[in-house]
C-alpha cells in the first residue's frame, strides 16, 4: 500500500519544498545554458561510518519512494517562490510540470552498508535528479542512523522485546519516521500512534507516574488500572516503594499479572529483588520491563538480569549518539550533450580534506567466504566479474518513474535480521572498532 495516498494527518501535501534553494538556482542556470536536460547520474554514499560503527543500516528508502511520488510543485508552492523571486519565470514554468521521470536504484531497505557503498542511484536529467538531493539526504541520514542504533540495541538484547518510547523526545513527525526506522531495525512495538496507524507496527502503553500520584493511594491507581485494562497490564511500580508496589500489584491483579515496569534505580540490582518478590508471591509468569534511559550498553550490561523486555526513547531517536550518517548526493558521470544517445562521463570531485568521491555509475556486490559469511564489499565500474553476478546489491526501485519497488515493513525488518546474520561475529561487538567489511574498488579500464 502506498500510504502517501492514504491522506494520513502525518502527511504533508507536498514534499517539493524538502529541498534547499541552491537545487532551484542550480536548475534556473541549467536551464539557461542548455545542459539541465543533460543525462546524469546521481549517486548516495557515505565515506565513513560513525566513529566505531561496524556496519550501517539502510533505512528510509519506503518513504524516499513515497517522497519522490509526492515532489509536486502546486500553485501555492510556486506562488511562494514567484513572491519570494527565488526563481525566473522560466523556471517555474519548469517546475510546474516538474516529473521525476528517471530511474532509481539502490540497496534494498534494511540491508547494511559500508564507506563507499553506493545506496541509492538516481539516474535521468540532471534537472529532475537534482531537484531530488535534499530531500533523498533528510531522509536516508535519519532514518538509517536510528535504524543503525536500533539494530545495536537489538543485538544487545538478544532476543528480548524492545518497544520504542521516544515520541516525546524529538519532533512529533521525526517521531513516526523513527518509530519506522526503530521497527526496521529489530524493534518490536511503539508507543506512538501515529506510526502504529501510518506504518502498521504494534503499539503498546498503560500508564505513567502521573496515573499513580493521581489517586489517594497506590492500591487504588493498581485497582482503577486492573479494572479497567484486566490483571494482563502492566503496572508500573517505582512511583514510591518498589518491594510494597509489587505486593500490591500482585495483591490487585493477583499472580496472573502480565507485567510490572520499573523506570528508575540501579536497574541490574532492582530487577534481580523485583523477579525473586514475584517468584515468591506465586506471580511466576509476570514479566519485568525497564526502561529508564537505556541505550544499547545499558541493555547490553543487563543481559544477565531477569528482564523480559526493553523500553527506550531518547537514546534511540537520537541515533545513540550518531543522529546522522553522513551521507552525500553527488553528481558521478553526465552525457556531454542533451542527446539521450550521448554516452556518459565519469565526473568526481577532486579536493582536498577526504571529500573526494570516485567517478562513474557504479554496481555493488558483497563476496562469501568458503563457509557463506560476507567478506567483503566490492563496488565497481563497467562489467559485473562472473564471480559476483549473482551477488549484486542494487535492486530496481523506480522505473521511468514509477515506483516499482516499495514492499511491506515486515519484509524490510526481516532483510535487515538477515543482512546481519550474513555478517562476521565482530559485526555485533559493541565495542568500538573499524567496519567489519573492508571495500574493494575495481574500477572500468
Amino acid at each position: 500500500m502506498n500510504t502517501a495516498d492514504l491522506g494520513l494527518p502525518v502527511d504533508v501535501p507536498s514534499t517539493a519544498l524538502f529541498t534547499d534553494q541552491y537545487e532551484l538556482t542550480m536548475l534556473q542556470a541549467a536551464l539557461k545554458a542548455g545542459t539541465a536536460e543533460r543525462r546524469s547520474v546521481f549517486e548516495v554514499f557515505t565515506r565513513r561510518l560513525p566513529e566505531g560503527r561496524r556496519y550501517g543500516v539502510v533505512a528510509g528508502t519506503g518513504r524516499v519512494l513515497d517522497a519522490v511520488e509526492n515532489f509536486r510543485f502546486d500553485q501555492d508552492v510556486l506562488r511562494f517562490l514567484r513572491r519570494r523571486s527565488i526563481v525566473d519565470d522560466e523556471t517555474l514554468d519548469w517546475l510546474a510540470a516538474y516529473r521525476f521521470s528517471g530511474d532509481v536504484r539502490g540497496y534494498p531497505e534494511g540491508e547494511v552498508y559500508f564507506p563507499g557503498s553506493p545506496i541509492m542511484r538516481v539516474e535521468g536529467s540532471f534537472a529532475e535528479c537534482v531537484m531530488l538531493e535534499t530531500v533523498i539526504l533528510s531522509i536516508l541520514n535519519h532514518d538509517s542512523a536510528i535504524a543503525a542504533a536500533a539494530s545495536r540495541m537489538s543485538s544487545a538484547a538478544g532476543g528480548r522485546p524492545l518497544i520504542e518510547m521516544g515520541a516525546r523526545r524529538t519532533h512529533e513527525l521525526a517521531a513516526v519516521a523513527a518509530s519506522r526506522a526503530a521497527y526496521v531495525g529489530g524493534f518490536t512495538s511503539t508507543s506512538d500512534l501515529a506510526a502504529g496507524f501510518r506504518y502498521g507496527i504494534p503499539t503498546v502503553g498503560t500508564s505513567a507516574h502521573a496515573f499513580t500520584l493521581l489517586h489517594d493511594s497506590e492500591r487504588d491507581a493498581f485497582r482503577a488500572q486492573v479494572d479497567s485494562l484486566g490483571g494482563g497490564t502492566t503496572l508500573l511500580v517505582d512511583t514510591y516503594d518498589v518491594a510494597e508496589a509489587v505486593r500490591t500489584a500482585v495483591e490487585v491483579a493477583g499472580p496472573e499479572l502480565g507485567a510490572v515496569r520499573i523506570d528508575s534505580g540501579d536497574l541490574l540490582l532492582v530487577a534481580h529483588r523485583v523477579r525473586q518478590q514475584l517468584d515468591a508471591l506465586g506471580a511466576t509468569g509476570t514479566r519485568i520491563i525497564v526502561t529508564s534511559d537505556l541505550d544499547e550498553y545499558a541493555i547490553a550490561s543487563l543481559a544477565a538480569a531477569p528482564v523480559d523486555a526493553y523500553g527506550v526513547g531518547t537514546q534511540l531517536v537520537t541515533g545513540s549518539g550518531h543522529p546522522t550518517c553522513s551521507m552525500v548526493y553527488k553528481l558521478v558521470a553526465r552525457a556531454e550533450s542533451a542527446d539521450p544517445k550521448a554516452p556518459l562521463v565519469p565526473v568526481a570531485k577532486r579536493s582536498t580534506g577526504g571529500k573526494t568521491s570516485i567517478g562513474g555509475r557504479k554496481w555493488a556486490a558483497r563476496r562469501l567466504d568458503v563457509d557463506g559469511v560476507a567478506e567483503a564489499e566490492v563496488i565497481g565500474t563497467g562489467a559485473v566479474p562472473a564471480g559476483l553476478a549473482d551477488r549484486q546489491l542494487l535492486v530496481e526501485l523506480v522505473r521511468d518513474g514509477a515506483v516499482v519497488g516499495r514492499e511491506p515493513l515486515d519484509a524490510v525488518r526481516d532483510r535487515h535480521t538477515a543482512a546481519r546474520a550474513n555478517l562476521p561475529l565482530s559485526a555485533t561487538q559493541l565495542s568500538r572498532g573499524e567496519p567489519v567489511l573492508a571495500t574493494e574498488y575495481l574500477q572500468e579500464r
